[in-house]
């Protein structure tokens, strides 16, 4: 099997195992999908701590709003008696006004929190250094923990609004949101490998050839964003080891450079002829007028 370590810019992403001889069109739209899946999870791991401080989002026709205007304006929000959480509601407000205030109890709020840390690690950018390769089955498994954990602390599900419940869903609407920026479609995305993009109609033997037991760094990359940078000769880490090598080498020629120092033979001392200078009388003798 062919490993392909994904980047984006100079930032791991995944390992991905795939073989030669797969069509460049498969690859793209597994690799796409895998990529797009691991930001979906992270949208939801950064909505769900704020779901089990204030408990579920209100219409968007109340957010913003204090409790004096939504009393002047006459509006209610109509999920807030279905979704109840297990165990009871506790009274947190939002201070943004983003979410009603309603929150879980503390047994609740650790079943949210500790699956977003398990979902996390199963997706994590740490899985490249210790050799896992990611899959779309791992990444469906991090999407049924979260939505077993929000079905657990909310029987009732979460109002059709919650931008959980949308993620979840597939209904999320990004535009206009930072979060826009960091999907690739499967048509928008590029695979570059050694300053060359991958076209799509050929196989990966056409580029690397036939040795399945390779590795690549191969960079993911928008449609008209050009070409991403190559890679660096050396990694961070072999930059470091280098320079500490040549601090250590400047520090040995050094005491090598202190340890040959002759200077000490001009001290007086050091002279071999001074005592037989001191009996014939020849020493402290200054030539010149006094």
């Amino acid at each position: 099997m062919v490993l392909l370590h994904l980047k984006r810019g100079d930032e791991s992403q995944f390992l991905f195992n795939t073989t030669v001889d797969a069509p460049l069109e498969t690859a793209i739209q597994q690799i796409t999908a895998i990529y797009n899946g691991r930001l979906k999870v992270d949208r939801i791991c950064s909505e769900i701590p704020e779901l089990a401080d204030h408990g579920i989002t209100l219409p968007p026709n109340m957010q913003g709003l204090t409790g004096e205007q939504i009393v002047d304006l006459n509006l209610r929000d109509e999920w807030e008696d279905q979704c109840v959480p297990s165990g009871g509601p506790v009274l947190r407000k939002d201070e943004i006004g983003r979410r009603n205030g309603q929150a879980p109890n503390d047994k609740m709020k650790e079943v949210l929190m500790r699956t977003v840390e398990e979902a996390k690690a199963l997706i994590s950018k740490k899985q490249v250094p210790a050799n896992v390769c990611l899959t779309m089955e791992m990444v469906k498994e991090a999407l049924d923990q979260l939505r077993g954990a929000v079905m657990i602390v909310y029987p009732m599900g979460l109002p059709p609004h919650d931008p959980i419940r949308m993620e979840l869903e597939d209904r999320e609407d990004l535009s206009g949101t930072q979060a826009s920026l960091q999907v690739i479609t499967e048509g928008e995305c590029q695979l570059w490998w050694a300053g060359k993009e991958m076209q799509r109609g050929k196989k990966l033997q056409d580029y690397i050839g036939k040795n399945e037991k390779t590795k690549l760094v191969i960079k993911i990359q928008k449609k008209g964003q050009g070409a991403p940078a190559r890679e660096p000769l050396l990694t961070d880490e072999q930059q470091k080891n280098m320079m500490m090598h040549y601090h250590r080498r400047q520090e040995q020629l050094k005491k090598l450079q202190d340890a040959d120092d002759d200077s000490y033979m001009d001290s007086d001392w050091s002279d071999r002829q001074a005592l037989k200078r001191q009996f014939q009388g020849l020493t402290n003798i200054k030539w010149g007028p006094r």
